[in-house]
Order: structure tokens, then C-alpha cells, then sequence
């Protein structure tokens, strides 16, 4: 009889004790002792909870890599061009030797006993989850890292695989789970909470089968339409896909130090909000800050056409973000009514949602910070001209990159001043949010934008973009607004509004009054919508497909950073700003400030290296990786599926 491992806690041990050799433990057998001491749903719950990801893990992929990539955060990591060894690393070696180890492990021991007949009533079912999950965990990594073996845990040194051929073998893999699983089948294994998600609700598990279907299907869709199509299709119309919120997979998170500890719960970082998701949601929906807030706070709420202060030697004008060098001194007339519900306003301490870390200091009370006049600030020295900014109920977001001397002398990112992720998202206690994998919102907008493709869908593209919409607001506590926001022909920041009937091209530009900073003088400036140059050439601002993925961007925020860096790395959607280049940024070369103004593909973090350590280790199978990848292990080498220039 075949040898497989021990349970979970035997498991876990073994994995300390040979974590020497995580990179050559892909091609172990993982079989340790017989198959009537050991349960299939053991390895489903070991995988899903390693994937929920530790503190450790967490801060360095979902925060520091993740968040930073999509820009829903103000970080700067791949953002400019940089990258951690150690901590991609500790991430490609979770993968290998624990969350695919795992759910391979699953996989193997229950078709060993169907094989077998040592089967129990749901064993059959189980190996279908198992090999539901398996293609989450393989499309994660995949979509990190690029070229991954797809053979892996066979007791054989594996062969890696392309990722077209990962992506057509996760697809098969659904299709055929899917169809194998059996949502009937009452028998569900006795043991309680092995399934963090669904609880063994095989009709969820077969939900999210497909709409996982539909999301790999749709990452093909520049690269390979057909394959796109095809797969999506036979997916969709099965009319089995997360719909509503019953059916989200998400797993609650909780406090302490563990694999379901909250993965932004790191008090010492910021969570600051970007100028990616500032500029998405500002003039948005036409829904008034007034009509969202107490009316004590409606004093510090701007006209409709004002840009704010003007403050040129304090704020880079060296990147294209359409708002560089104003500081809004209030609120935006109108914003997106998820907004304030995501990022909190600096100064809301009454909020029940300000986040108050890091809780050994005070840094979100202090809402009042300096411009420094002069090279330095010579305060203790009797200099007294510094430009004092109170920035509560102010929202405002600064780029990454180097923001040379106007960025030494602004002291304003800070956590006080600077618009931050909502408490309850980060919540350290037991009471903390679920986090979310793959929420309603998604399905419908895949199914909008193969709508717009002209795929056969289950609904026409408007209902589905709408559908969407809806979800979100649902979600966010804002369904009183929607309505009049889906009718809405306001323009955001970039030239796109709501209205899926409404795709007239923003003007050129718009003429805003704004208030010089230093002098206190009133003028006019002509506001252009930035040229997202690498989507149709920048022309096109407003179609269906920039309304559907922003709409998407904002749902997703901030469960689905991956999701998010994936649209963007597809198709160039939505617009993302460049880091600043006063100064060079020695891992961008190819940004400068001649073509700052311009988005390219080489400007924006493409994928995770392959850690030194797979190459020290593994060097053969280093070596077949980044000759499939097609390009160098580099962060700016694009995958298979994503845009290449």
C-alpha cells in the first residue's frame, strides 16, 4: 500500500524539520503512512489556512507587494521598480512546500482511495474542492512568479510548465471538477470547521468553481480570445457562479499571531490611499460629500470646479498624475459614496472606522503639518516661515517615487494628514472582516466585459455592469445612492463616468480655479484628463470597458489587490499614475522626466522574481522557469497573458 502523511499536526512538524530543503521537497513523494489515518479534509484546511497567510507572509506579499503593484496603496515597492529577495522568498517557499504541497497531498489521497474503494460518502466530492483549490493556489503562483510545474509532488523531478500550458491545465482542471462534483450528496465530513469558506456546501464550492473558471478564462482574452471565449462561456452559462454575497469565498479572519490573523493588521504600516484610487473615485457618480456626511462637516466641502491650493515648490510636477502639485483643502464636492467608507477622512475622529494605529502613538490625531521654507527646517533656531496646512477634512493622496526637494520640505504624508484604510479592514481582534477571495461583484463584471467582447453571456453587458455595481454597494452600506449614481455623466479624475449609456469622450480640458498657496492669489488653471497611453493609445477614456474595470478596481478595493495588478498588467486598466522622478529611480531606469507624461508598460511592476534561492537550489529547474518565461527574471518582465509593450 502507498505511504501518505500523517495529519495536520504531524504534518506541520515535519514541514519545520525539513525546511531546508522546501525546493527540493517539490519532487518528494509526500507519503508517509497509510491512507486510513490520515483525512483528505486535513490538507483542504491546511492549504486554505496557509493561503489566508500569516502576519509574516501577508505584510510582505498582500501589503508591501500586492497593494503596492495595483495601487490601491501609497507604498512604492514594484511600484518603483523594486523587489525583496527575502521576501519573495518567504513567499515562493510557502508555496512549495506548504499550500500546494497540501492540496496536492488531498488530491493524491483520495483518489488513492477511490482508487482503492476506501472511499466514505463524500470522498469523491472532496477531491473535486481539493482540485478546485489546487487551480486558486496554481493560478496564484502562476500569476506571481510566471512558469510553474504542473506535475509537481509525483515523487519525480517535475517539469515546468509554460503559462499558457498552467493556464490550460487549471481550466481543464475546473471544468472537470466541477462537473464531477455532486451538489446533491448530503455527506459531508464530521469534523467541524475544515472548510473556512464554505463548510462543505457543495453547491458554493461549485459556484466558485466556475466563476474561478470565468476569471482564468477572461485572463486570456488579448493573448488567446478563442481559448478566452471558449472557456468562459461554458463556464458562465452553466448560470452556477457567485452571485450574491451567501455565496462569496472568504474566510474569516481573527487577531493573535496565526495563518487566519488579519492579513493588514500590522500596526506600523500606513495604508495610506493612492492617487490611483483618489483619482478613480473624485467627481465619480455625481453623489455630493453632502449627501454622504453630518452637516457639521459640510463646511470644509469644495465647489465642483476648484482644484485647491497651488503649492509648485513644495509638490513634484514630475509625474502625470492629472492633480500633481494641488493640495485640495477640503472635500471633493462629489466622490463616489465608497470612498469615505474605504479610506477615512484625516481629522473624522468621531469615526468609529479611523484607524488608530499604530496605538503606541497618536499620529491620527495630528492633523497639522508644515511646508518648510528654506533647505531645512530651522524652527528651534527662531525661523518662523513655514507654511502650516490643517489637513483635517482634507483628501488628498501623493505619489510614490522620488520626490526630490519638493518632497524634503512636505511633511505631509503622514498618518494624520493623509486619507487611511478603514479600522474595520484591519482589525486585529476577533471580530475582524472575512477575507474575501472572490466576491458576487466579480462574477458580473467579467460577464459584463464578455458581454462587451461579444461572448455569448447569461445577461446583456449593461444589467451585468449594473448587477455589479450593485453588489458593491451592498457591500459597502451605500445602496440608498445607487440609483442616481448609475445615471450619472459626471467625469471622474480620468475622463470616465457611471452611465453605461453614456460614452461621449471627455473635453480636452476643463478649466478649475484653484488659490496659489504661497500668496493666497485666486486663478484658473486648464485641468487635462491624463492619456493613459497604454490603453488605445491614450485616446479613450471614457468606453465601456474603462467604466467596467474601474467600477471593478473600487469593488475590489482592498480585498483583491492581485486581481486588481492582474486587470492592469492585462489591459492597462484603469489609469495608473507614474512614481515621481525628480531625482532618477535607480530601479526604473527606463522612466524619466522626458516621457513622465506618458504610461508604458516597462513603468509599472510586471511580476515577482524567482528568489535566489530556487536558482542556488534548483538550478536546473531555475534555469527551464526563465527560459519558458520568455524574458529575464526581472519585475519588469511582463507573463504570457499581460500586456509585452
Amino acid at each position: 500500500m502507498k505511504k501518505i502523511f500523517k495529519p495536520f499536526a504531524l504534518l506541520s512538524t515535519m514541514l519545520l524539520i525539513f525546511s531546508c530543503s522546501d525546493f527540493e521537497e517539490i519532487n518528494k513523494d509526500p507519503l508517509a503512512v497509510t491512507s486510513e489515518q490520515v483525512e483528505v479534509e486535513f490538507f483542504i484546511n491546511a492549504s486554505i489556512g496557509g493561503a489566508q497567510m500569516n502576519p509574516h507572509i501577508a505584510e510582505r506579499v498582500f501589503y508591501l507587494y500586492w497593494l503596492d503593484a495595483s495601487k490601491m496603496e501609497r507604498i512604492g515597492v514594484l511600484t518603483e521598480g523594486s523587489h525583496s529577495d527575502s521576501w519573495t522568498n518567504d513567499y515562493f517557499q510557502s508555496y512549495v512546500s506548504k499550500w500546494l504541497k497540501d492540496i496536492n497531498s488531498g488530491v493524491s489521497v483520495a483518489e488513492e482511495r477511490i482508487a482503492t474503494g476506501n472511499v466514505k460518502e463524500y470522498t469523491h466530492n472532496l477531491l473535486q474542492i481539493a482540485r478546485i483549490w489546487r487551480a486558486y493556489i496554481m493560478s496564484e503562483m502562476a500569476d506571481n512568479f510566471g512558469p510553474i510545474p504542473v506535475n509537481g509532488f509525483q515523487a519525480v523531478n517535475p517539469e515546468y510548465n509554460s503559462v499558457k500550458d498552467v493556464y490550460y491545465y487549471m481550466l481543464a482542471e475546473l471544468s472537470d471538477a466541477v462537473s464531477e462534483l455532486d451538489e446533491n450528496n448530503d455527506a459531508k465530513p464530521v469534523r467541524e470547521g475544515l472548510d473556512p469558506a464554505y463548510g462543505f456546501d457543495y453547491t458554493k464550492w461549485k459556484k466558485y468553481g466556475n466563476s474561478l473558471r470565468m476569471r482564468l478564462a477572461m485572463r486570456l482574452s488579448e493573448v488567446d480570445p478563442a481559448k478566452a471565449q471558449q472557456e468562459f462561456e461554458a463556464a458562465a452559462n452553466t448560470g452556477l457562479y457567485i452571485d450574491s454575497s451567501a455565496d462569496y469565498f472568504s474566510v474569516q479572519e481573527k487577531g493573535d499571531w496565526d495563518d487566519y490573523s488579519n492579513v493588514m493588521s500590522r500596526q506600523w504600516n500606513s495604508h495610506q490611499i493612492s492617487p490611483t484610487y483618489k483619482n478613480l473615485v473624485q467627481g465619480l457618480g455625481g453623489i455630493t460629500s453632502a449627501a454622504q456626511l453630518p452637516a457639521d462637516q459640510h463646511a470644509t466641502i469644495k465647489p465642483v470646479n476648484y482644484m485647491g491650493l497651488k503649492f509648485d515648490n513644495h509638490f513634484t510636477s514630475l509625474t502625470n498624475d492629472p492633480t500633481a502639485g494641488f493640495w485640495l483643502d477640503g472635500l471633493p464636492n462629489t466622490i463616489d459614496p465608497r470612498a469615505y467608507k474605504t479610506f477615512v477622512i484625516p481629522g473624522d475622529l468621531d469615526n468609529p472606522d479611523m484607524n488608530y494605529y499604530p496605538t503606541w502613538a497618536n499620529d491620527h490625531t495630528i492633523t497639522e503639518r508644515d511646508l518648510i521654507i528654506g533647505e531645512v527646517d530651522d524652527a528651534d533656531n527662531g525661523e518662523t516661515d513655514d507654511i502650516t496646512i490643517e489637513a483635517a477634512f482634507t483628501y488628498n493622496a501623493l505619489p510614490v517615487g522620488n520626490l526630490g526637494v519638493p518632497g524634503s520640505l512636505n511633511q505631509l504624508s503622514f498618518n494624520g494628514t493623509i486619507p487611511r484604510l478603514a479600522h474595520h479592514f484591519r482589525d486585529g481582534t476577533d471580530n475582524a472582516d472575512r477575507r474575501i477571495f472572490f466576491a458576487s461583484w466579480e462574477s458580473f463584471f467579467l460577464i459584463a466585459e464578455a458581454a462587451v467582447r461579444g461572448w455569448n453571456t447569461p445577461m446583456d453587458g449593461q444589467a451585468a455592469y449594473e448587477a455589479g455595481i450593485g453588489e458593491s454597494f451592498a457591500f459597502f452600506g451605500v445602496s440608498d445612492h445607487l440609483a442616481a449614481y448609475l445615471t450619472s455623466q459626471d467625469y471622474n479624475n480620468n475622463g470616465t463616468s457611471v452611465s453605461w449609456g453614456h460614452t461621449v469622450e471627455p473635453p480636452a480640458s476643463v478649466t478649475m480655479d484653484y488659490i496659489d498657496g504661497y500668496t493666497g492669489a485666486a486663478g484658473t488653471v486648464n485641468y487635462t484628463y491624463p492619456e493613459n497611453t497604454i490603453y488605445e493609445g491614450g485616446t479613450v477614456k471614457n468606453d465601456h470597458l474603462n467604466k467596467i474595470i474601474t467600477q471593478k478596481y473600487l469593488a475590489q478595493t482592498p480585498w483583491l489587490p492581485l486581481e486588481a495588478w492582474s486587470d492592469h498588467r492585462r489591459l492597462g486598466l484603469p489609469f495608473f499614475e507614474n512614481p515621481a522622478v525628480e531625482n532618477p529611480l535607480p530601479d526604473l531606469p527606463a522612466l524619466n522626466p522626458g516621457n513622465v507624461m506618458t504610461n508604458q508598460v516597462g513603468f509599472f511592476g510586471q511580476r515577482l522574481n524567482y528568489p535566489s534561492s530556487f536558482e542556488n537550489n534548483v538550478p536546473a529547474g531555475f534555469t527551464q522557469a526563465v527560459d519558458l518565461l520568455g524574458g529575464p527574471n526581472d519585475v519588469h518582465t511582463p507573463l504570457w497573458w499581460a500586456q509585452q509593450n
